[in-house]
């Protein structure tokens, strides 16, 4: 490994470089994941998104003013070369096409709409060494992970993917805030990282950031589990860490 990323060798495998990833959404989640993996040294990189940046995008999202009118799968590929001259990006400014999908390798889903990441999911699950889906709402975060060798995480994911009528409401303009965007990114590159290592990834992880509260596992089956008085670690149900007594809600968009 070059002096460039000796910092991070125990820490990040060198197969990060030639592994193939698909970022479907450059937002406010996929943009500073776009950003981490070129910055930790991944170099073959797909983008997929439709949208131009638009003004209100600028406190949320962190682009530029500069930036304003242009594709954000556009810009945020010169971000990436700007990071790393090495990285070769394939850019897609429009919604995801399974047509143009050539990854076959790791797939972020930073998508907005739940029917959208169902769809995308049921197309590609046959298809990724490893997905890992990002959703925020507000100030809570929720990163979940499947390894398609492992059935019993194919299913306990299949249980996320509501409907949108069973999505949790929230209002328009406490949606987004690029810290909680920040931190839910490097949750997904380090289960990212994890998988690389061959260690075992989590699941299902909900980070609430106003009461302070992590949960790893899903929320509706450790209440369950509790209010049945038998909590035990196992998937979906590996660990709880409560803080100021308050519950986490799960987000589903």
């Amino acid at each position: 490994m070059s002096a460039r990323y000796e910092r991070q060798q125990d820490l990040v495998p060198e197969s990060a470089r030639s592994t193939d990833v698909c970022i479907i959404g450059v937002g406010a989640i996929g943009r500073p994941l776009a950003l981490q993996l070129a910055s930790i040294g991944v170099e073959r990189i797909q983008l997929f998104d439709p949208d131009t940046v638009e003004e209100v995008n600028i406190p949320t999202q962190g682009y530029l003013e500069a930036d304003i009118g242009q594709r954000k799968a556009v810009v945020c590929a010169q971000s990436i070369a700007a990071i790393n001259s090495n990285a070769n990006v394939s850019v897609h400014a429009c919604r995801f096409l399974d047509s143009l999908y050539t990854a076959n390798g790791v797939v972020f889903c930073a998508v907005d709409s739940i029917e959208t990441r169902s769809a995308i999911w049921y197309d590609l699950r046959n298809r990724v060494r490893f997905w890992i889906d990002t959703r925020m709402l507000g100030e809570t975060i929720r990163v979940l992970s499947v390894n398609p060798q492992s059935m019993a995480s194919f299913e306990d994911y299949g249980d996320t993917l509501f409907t949108a009528e069973e999505t949790q409401p929230g209002r328009c303009t406490a949606r987004s805030t690029i810290y909680a965007a920040t931190i839910a990114a490097g949750l997904a590159v380090h289960q990212f990282t994890r998988f690389l290592r061959g260690y075992p990834t989590d699941d299902d992880i909900t980070f609430n950031l106003l009461s302070s509260e992590l949960t790893i596992g899903n929320p509706e089956t450790l209440q369950q589990a509790a209010a049945g008085g038998n909590e035990q670690p196992g998937r979906g149900n590996r660990r709880r860490e409560r803080r100021h007594g308050r519950a986490v809600e799960a987000v589903t968009a």
